[in-house]
């Protein structure tokens, strides 16, 4: 039979972590709400700029030599290639950052079976830690980068991508990130940050929309393509950082539900134990009561 003082000192220590739990919980609804808002925002001007340089790309007659109209444009074969991956600064969020570390792994044997040498920049704590301990070489490493990020934090890295594809230290730059669905649904994607592809941009919404420029064409596009490439980079750090909220406050959700059950099933075992312990002490006193007579 186990110890009542043991079995109430538990109880205790679960309310306590139950007690913890709920305030994470409450702090990751407080930050989801805040990180689904700038996602939101963020999408109106994502739109707009792809329609733009549709349109600019599709005024642009095709160059006699075949050169592309821009370096972020150039298609290569993928011999070096550059992997971003973009997890959480911290834990207790489920499998969140131990799924885009997977899918970076897949996405290492994948290229490396076609034979192409790939490197990492890895953004988040969590990404950080687990890839230093591999034989992957690191271009860049950011911890802590969601303790305070925006815009220029994202332009910043992505410049950088920019300089080692058109440098060519880099034939392609791809981003593992978990992608905001929805509180309880965070699915991890894998997508092609460079070369930018202009058929994805033809797929924006209002990409038909006729335009007059001033500038030329041209001018523009040199000077929109790196803005798309910052901003695409921005909108990833934003989704997951929506992301990791949501799947943390599930988790924190999730573990107070569950230490309330605990709870409730030690304060079972608490008040049998008890009830056993004192039908015992009864029958010992009618049992002495008993032998006396």
């Amino acid at each position: 039979m186990p110890n009542l003082i043991d079995i109430r000192r538990r109880i205790r220590s679960v309310k306590s972590t139950q007690q913890i739990t709920k305030a994470m919980k409450m702090v990751a609804a407080s930050k989801l709400r805040r990180s689904q808002e700038r996602v939101l925002a963020a999408r109106p001007y994502a739109r707009t700029l792809g329609a733009t340089l549709a349109s600019v790309a599709g005024r642009l007659p095709a160059r006699d030599d075949g050169a592309p109209a821009h370096p972020l444009l150039a298609q290569r074969e993928e011999k070096k290639v550059v992997l971003v991956v973009v997890t959480g600064d911290k834990g207790l969020c489920g499998a969140f950052n131990t799924n885009v570390n997977r899918a970076a792994g897949g996405f290492l044997r994948e290229k490396r079976a076609a034979g192409a040498e790939v490197s990492l920049v890895t953004l988040g704590r969590k990404a950080v830690d687990f890839w230093k301990r591999r034989t992957v070489p690191v271009l860049d490493a950011r911890p802590g980068l969601f303790q305070r990020f925006g815009y220029e934090t994202a332009a910043e890295v992505a410049r950088s991508l920019a300089a080692r594809f058109t440098g060519g230290e880099a034939d392609a730059v791809y981003v593992v990130h978990n992608e905001f669905k929805s509180v309880i649904s965070q699915v991890v994607g894998t997508k092609r940050l460079l070369p930018i592809e202009l058929g994805e941009l033809g797929a924006s919404e209002g990409a038909g929309t006729d335009y007059l420029f001033e500038p030329g064409p041209d001018v523009i596009l040199r000077r929109l393509l790196p803005r798309h490439v910052e901003f695409q980079l921005f909108r990833v750090l934003l989704e997951s950082n929506a992301a990791e909220n949501a799947a943390r406050m599930t988790a924190m959700e999730s573990a107070t539900k569950n230490a309330g059950e605990m709870i409730d099933s030690l304060t079972l075992t608490y008040n049998r134990a008890r009830q056993a312990k004192i039908t015992k002490e009864l029958i010992e006193i009618v049992s002495g009561a008993e032998a006396l007579k």
